[in-house]
C-alpha cells in the first residue's frame, strides 16, 4: 500500500507546546505513521496510508486548533500579525490609565496629576476585566485545550499568572470597596502583562513572516497572464492557469517567460538569474528549453508549453524549499523535549515560589508572594524556545535557495556542516560532459584555412562526437570550403576521404595513431608533441595528406568555468576534494592535476562508485557526493550527503539531498558553508533561550523582577530569536 503525506496549515498556535500538543494528536490519527509541526511555519506534515485531510482537520480541531490544507496561496504572516496588532492597540489603551496609576504611587513620581477616578478600584477592575477576559481570552482558550489534551503550554503560564493577580486584585475590591486602590491591587499586572504579550506576538507574526520571504519571493515571479496564440497572426491574454499542454504562447523582448516550454521558432538571451542565480543570460534558440518566471531579455520568440502547474520548474522549487522548512531538524528533538517537560516543572516552582515567600521571606503578605509569582510564571514562557531552531532552517534554507541551492530537508541541512571530504565524479560534473577542440596546428608551409576547410567537410561526414567536436571548433575560424569526393569512416580508427581542392583531388586521412602507423605513416617528427597532448589527458587526432602527416587536432572534454575556483573554495575550508571516474589514470591525473585535487580514484565502474564511498565512510569520513543526479545515483544515495548538479528544468530533487540549480561548482561549498553558518545560528538561539530562562527564573523567584518586566523580557526573548535567525537571510554568498 503506497504512503501518501497530506499537509496543514495551522491556525492559534502559541508556543513549542502547542505544536508538541497538535503532533500527538496528529500521531494518533488511524493511518498516520508520523507526524510533524512546525511552529515557525505554522505547517503540520503527515504521513501514512489511507489518511485523509478531514480525519486530520478534526483532530487537530478536537485538541483545540484549526487546520487548513496547505494550498498555493502562501500567508505572508500579514493577516496574523495584523490581529495581534489590533488586540496590542486595544489593550494598551486600555492598559495605560492603570499603568499611569501605578507609576503615580511611586514617591519620585508623587508630582504627576493623578485623576482620583483612576484611583477607584471599580474603575480598575473595570478597566482590566475586557483586556483579562475578551482581548486575552485567547489565553484561557488554548489552557484549556492544553490541559484538556493532558499538556501545559504557554497559555496556561500566562492565563494562570493574570488571573492569579486580577481575582486577587477582584477579591480586595470585593471586601474594601472603591478604596481598595490605595492597598495595592494588581489590575495593572494583569492587564500590562498581557499588553507586553501581544506587543511580543505581534513583533513574533511579523518577524515569521519575514522568515519565509524567499517563498513568497519565488512565488510572486509567476506571471499571471500569458499571450496564447491562435494562430500566427492572432493571439488573446489569457491567465497562465487556463493554459494547456501543446498551447504555442508568445513571448516579447522584455517580457517573463510564463510557462516551462520549448522554442519554436525565435532566439534570445533569458535572465534566469531569479530561479538559478546565473547572473549572465543565457543564449536561446529553437529547440531548447525555458523556463517559466524567468525573463526574455532582447528577442522574440514563440514557446511551446510543456510543463504547467505543479510539474512546473518554479513549483518544484517552491516545493523543496517548503518541504525543508517544514522539516525538523535533529538538533530540534532537544528543544522538543525540554518544551515537552518544561511548563510543568515552571508550574511546580511557581508554587514552591509562593508558599515560599508567603510562609517564609514574607510571612503572611499574599500580595507579594503573588507578584513574585506571576513574575516566575510569565518569564519561563517557553516561545523562544520553539522558535529557535525553525526560524533558522527557514532563514537558511530560503537564502539557498535565492543562491540556487535547494535543501531537500532540514536534516540534510544540519548534516551538511559536517562535511569533511567531498567526491566529485568528472564527466558532466567537473567537466563539461562534451569533448571540444582544444588544439589545432599544421606543418611548416600548410595554409591554416585550407587545412580547416578540408577537415571540416570530412568530419561533416562523421557522427561521432570526436568529429563534431573538431567540426564546431574549426569552424568559429576562417577556413576554405573544400568539396568531398569520396568518403568511408573506420571503426575506432578514424576516417578515409578523398578530397577535391583547388581542382586537384588528394586523399585524407584523419585519426589516431594507430590508424597511422597501420596505414604506414610516418609519425615522428610529431610523436613528441603527441605525447605532451595525451598526458595532458586529450585525445589526439592527427591528419594525413598523402602519406604525410600535415596537421594535428587535440579535443578534451574541457573543465567548466567555476571548476578551479570551487575546488580552491572547498580546500580553503579545510575539506578534502576527491575524483571518482572512470577515465583511464592518465587523464584522470592530468584533469587532478589542473584543478588542486587531493586523490584521484580512476578506472572505475559506474557501478563500483557506489562501494569507494562506502570505503571512504569506514574510514570514518563524512562524505558528500557531487554527480549529476541520474548516472551517479548509486554513489549519491551511499553518501552521507549527495549533490545534484543540474539547471532549472533538470534538477534530480528526487536522487539527492541538495540540488544546485545551475552547473556552478562554487555551489557546492557555499551549501556547506550555509549549512555551517545555519546551524550555528540555531545553537546561539538554543543557548540564548536557554540561558534567558535558567537565569530568568531564579531571578523572579527572588523577588528581583517585577511582573511587567518579566513580560517585556519574555516578549524581547521570542523576537531577539526571530531577528537573529533572519540574519541569514542577508548573508553574502561568494557564488552570487
Amino acid at each position: 500500500m503506497s504512503k501518501t503525506t497530506q499537509q496543514l496549515r495551522l491556525i492559534g498556535m502559541t508556543c513549542a507546546g502547542c505544536a508538541n500538543t497538535i503532533e500527538k494528536a496528529l500521531n494518533q490519527v488511524d493511518g498516520v505513521e508520523a507526524a510533524q509541526v512546525n511552529f515557525a511555519t505554522e505547517t503540520a506534515t503527515a504521513t501514512g496510508s489511507n489518511i485523509s485531510l478531514e480525519s486530520l482537520q478534526d483532530a487537530v480541531k478536537e485538541a483545540g486548533y484549526q487546520a487548513k490544507p496547505l494550498d498555493e496561496e502562501h500567508d505572508d504572516g500579514a493577516g496574523a500579525a495584523r490581529i495581534q496588532l489590533f488586540k496590542f492597540v486595544a489593550a494598551a489603551i486600555l492598559s495605560l490609565p492603570l499603568l499611569y496609576s501605578m507609576v503615580g504611587h511611586f514617591s519620585w513620581t508623587s508630582g504627576l496629576p493623578m485623576p482620583g477616578w483612576l484611583n477607584n478600584a471599580w474603575v480598575q477592575a473595570a478597566l482590566a476585566a475586557p483586556v483579562q477576559f475578551i482581548i486575552g481570552w485567547q489565553f484561557y482558550r488554548g489552557s484549556y485545550y492544553a490541559l484538556k489534551n493532558r499538556g501545559a503550554n504557554m497559555d496556561v503560564l500566562v492565563a494562570l499568572g493574570t488571573s492569579a493577580a486580577y481575582f486577587y486584585s477582584l477579591w480586595l475590591t470585593l471586601q474594601k470597596g472603591a478604596a481598595a486602590a490605595h492597598d495595592g491591587l494588581y489590575f495593572e499586572t494583569s492587564a500590562v502583562l498581557i499588553t507586553l504579550i501581544l506587543l511580543g506576538k505581534w513583533f513574533e507574526a511579523r518577524a515569521k513572516g519575514h522568515t519565509s520571504e524567499a517563498i513568497r519571493r519565488l512565488m510572486n515571479l509567476q506571471p499571471r497572464t500569458a499571450l496564447r496564440e491562435i494562430d500566427e497572426e492572432t493571439t488573446e491574454s489569457v491567465p497562465v492557469a487556463e493554459l494547456s499542454r501543446g498551447d504555442i504562447v508568445q513571448i516579447k523582448p522584455g517580457q517573463q517567460v510564463p510557462v516551462d516550454g520549448e522554442i519554436v521558432s525565435g532566439q534570445t538571451a533569458v535572465d534566469e538569474s531569479m530561479l538559478t542565480g546565473e547572473s549572465l543570460p543565457v543564449d536561446k534558440k529553437a529547440g531548447d528549453r525555458v523556463i517559466g518566471a524567468t525573463l526574455n531579455k532582447n528577442g522574440f520568440i514563440r514557446v511551446k508549453a510543456t510543463d504547467l502547474g505543479a510539474d512546473s520548474a518554479l513549483s518544484r522549487i517552491v516545493k523543496v524549499v517548503e518541504q525543508a522548512q517544514g522539516s525538523k531538524a535533529p538538533i530540534q528533538r532537544l528543544a522538543d523535549k525540554v518544551a515537552s517537560v518544561f511548563v510543568p516543572v515552571v508550574l511546580l516552582i511557581a508554587v514552591i515560589t509562593f508558599f515560599v515567600w508567603w510562609l517564609w521571606v514574607t510571612p503572611g503578605d499574599v500580595g507579594t508572594a503573588l507578584v513574585t509569582t506571576v513574575a516566575v510564571l510569565v518569564i519561563a514562557c517557553p516561545c523562544a524556545l520553539g522558535l529557535a531552531t525553525p526560524t533558522s532552517i527557514m532563514a537558511g534554507s530560503g537564502r539557498a535557495a535565492e543562491a540556487g541551492i535547494l535543501f531537500k530537508r532540514a536534516d540534510t541541512l544540519e548534516a551538511a556542516q559536517a562535511i569533511d571530504t567531498v567526491v566529485f565524479d568528472k564527466t558532466g560534473t567537473l567537466t563539461e560532459g562534451r569533448p571540444s577542440l582544444t588544439d589545432f596546428e599544421v606543418a611548416d608551409g600548410e595554409d591554416k584555412a585550407v587545412m580547416a576547410g578540408a577537415i571540416i567537410a570530412i568530419e561533416s561526414r562523421s557522427e561521432h562526437a570526436l568529429a563534431e567536436a573538431m567540426v564546431q571548433g574549426l569552424s568559429e575560424n576562417d577556413y576554405q570550403r573544400a568539396e568531398i569526393v569520396d568518403f568511408s569512416a573506420i571503426s575506432g580508427r578514424g576516417v578515409e576521404a578523398q578530397i577535391k581542392i583547388a581542382g586537384e583531388t588528394k586523399a585524407f586521412q584523419i585519426g589516431n595513431p594507430g590508424l597511422m602507423k597501420d596505414s604506414g605513416v610516418d609519425i615522428s617528427n610529431w610523436q613528441q608533441k603527441l605525447e605532451t597532448l595525451e598526458k595532458q589527458g586529450k585525445t589526439v587526432m592527427l591528419v594525413a595528406r598523402q602519406q604525410q602527416v600535415v596537421a594535428m587536432l587535440a579535443v578534451a572534454d574541457t573543465l567548466r568555468s567555476q571548476a578551479v575556483a570551487g575546488v580552491k573554495m572547498l580546500r580553503d575550508s579545510g575539506i578534502r576534494v576527491m575524483m571518482l571516474t572512470g577515465d583511464n589514470q592518465a587523464t584522470a591525473e592530468a584533469i587532478a592535476a589542473e584543478l588542486g585535487l587531493d586523490e584521484v580514484i580512476a578506472e572505475v565502474l559506474p557501478e563500483d562508485k557506489a562501494r569507494q564511498i562506502r570505503e571512504l565512510k569506514k574510514q570514518g569520513r563524512n562524505v558528500a557526493m557531487v554527480g549529476d543526479g541520474i548516472n551517479d545515483a548509486p554513489a549519491l544515495a551511499e553518501a552521507d550527503i549527495g549533490i545534484a548538479m543540474g539547471s532549472g528544468t533538470d534538477v534530480a530533487i528526487e536522487t539527492a539531498d541538495i540540488a544546485l540549480m545551475r552547473a556552478d561548482l562554487r555551489l557546492v561549498a557555499t551549501a556547506l558553508h550555509v549549512s555551517r553558518l545555519t546551524v550555528r545560528n540555531i545553537r546561539q538561539n538554543l543557548f540564548w533561550a536557554f540561558a534567558y530562562n535558567s537565569l530568568g527564573i531564579p531571578v523572579a523567584a527572588a523577588g528581583l523582577l517585577a511582573p511587567w518586566v518579566a513580560g517585556a523580557a519574555m516578549a524581547f526573548s521570542s523576537v531577539s530569536v526571530v531577528l537573529n535567525a533572519l540574519r541569514l537571510q542577508r548573508l553574502k554568498l561568494s557564488s552570487d
